[in-house]
């Protein structure tokens, strides 16, 4: 098995890594040691300090606060509230649910029919940056994406304690 290092997991994260040694990566048993290599590349990345646990897309985090919350945030900063809310809820939303703004993005006769599926853009608060895209019926209430299990993922899949003492 392969472990790979933090730059090689740096790259993966920034989307340089070389075609074949992505799929030599991909076809491969994960190394024990990657999720917290990938958690180190992450947190060097963020402007902040709390812990991050858990990413939920390239600008969106599950972190552990200080004060012992454990909260989804932004790259930016925002914070959306405690992990189990739907933090969708709580961002700039933009729907596009005209053939005018259909027509933004794809061209002409190439999208949707706004009548049967509307896109509902999520953006930070604070930077304005793209966090997540749904496509939906018109009218349909805002999907709550994804809600980990994060103690038995920590303890059941990673064998440790949660929430986890920072390194």
């Amino acid at each position: 098995m392969t472990v790979y290092d933090k730059a090689t997991i740096e790259e993966l994260y920034r989307g340089t890594l070389p075609w074949p040694q992505l799929k030599q990566m991909m076809s491969a048993f994960k190394d024990v040691e990657r999720f917290d290599t990938f958690l180190a590349v992450l947190q060097e990345q963020v402007p902040w300090d709390d812990q991050v646990l858990l990413p939920l897309g390239p600008k969106l985090f599950i972190v552990l606060k200080d004060d012992g919350s454990i909260v989804t945030k932004s790259m930016s900063g925002h914070e959306f509230g405690d992990y189990r809310e739907n933090w969708k809820l709580k961002a700039r939303i933009a729907v596009r649910d005209t053939d005018e703004k259909m027509q933004e993005i794809y061209p002409r006769w190439m999208h949707a029919d706004p009548a049967w599926m509307e896109l509902r853009e999520y953006y930070d608060p604070l930077d304005g940056s793209l966090l997540e895209v749904e496509a939906v019926p018109p009218g349909y209430p805002i999907v709550h994406s994804f809600e980990p299990y994060l103690e038995g993922f920590y303890t059941e899949w990673l064998g440790r304690e949660f929430p986890p003492k920072r390194a």
